[in-house]
């Protein structure tokens, strides 16, 4: 099997997938202007897609007050610093600093501006 998309309630999905497609590299691949305002987006990759949406049947979680470690989307990067950086300029929240791990990794984890958690991961052995 393979994996279609991972999907999570936004208040705003819009907005959200906005600030996605703008800072986060994803291109919009259905996106509706109504209600659940769904939108799905692909990564640089096009391989990697995840679902926005809100859907009144469901109560939106507070991400915000949520352990990132429960549930978190991770990124490659290849400058954690920098990414990291441009992140908060945007809007993004800090969760701590960058770790920097035995095994060479680099790991970072912020919110964005909605406070979903988010994650930047240089490995120091690439996994994909």
């Amino acid at each position: 099997m393979k994996i279609e998309h991972v999907a999570w309630q936004a208040k705003d999905p819009v907005k959200v997938a906005g600030w996605y497609v703008e800072h986060l590299g994803f291109q919009v691949k259905r996106g509706f202007k109504e209600p659940p305002y769904a939108h799905f987006l692909a990564d640089s990759t096009g391989q990697v897609m995840i679902e926005i949406y809100n859907n009144p049947k469901a109560s939106i979680p507070d991400y915000g007050k949520q352990h990132p470690l429960l549930l978190h989307l991770a990124f490659v990067s290849e400058d954690v610093a920098a990414d990291r950086a441009r992140l908060i300029a945007a809007g993004a929240k800090p969760e701590g600093e960058i770790d920097k791990l035995p095994d060479g990794d680099e790991l970072c984890m912020l919110r964005d501006p909605w406070g979903f958690p988010i994650q930047l991961a240089k490995r120091g052995r690439r996994m994909v």
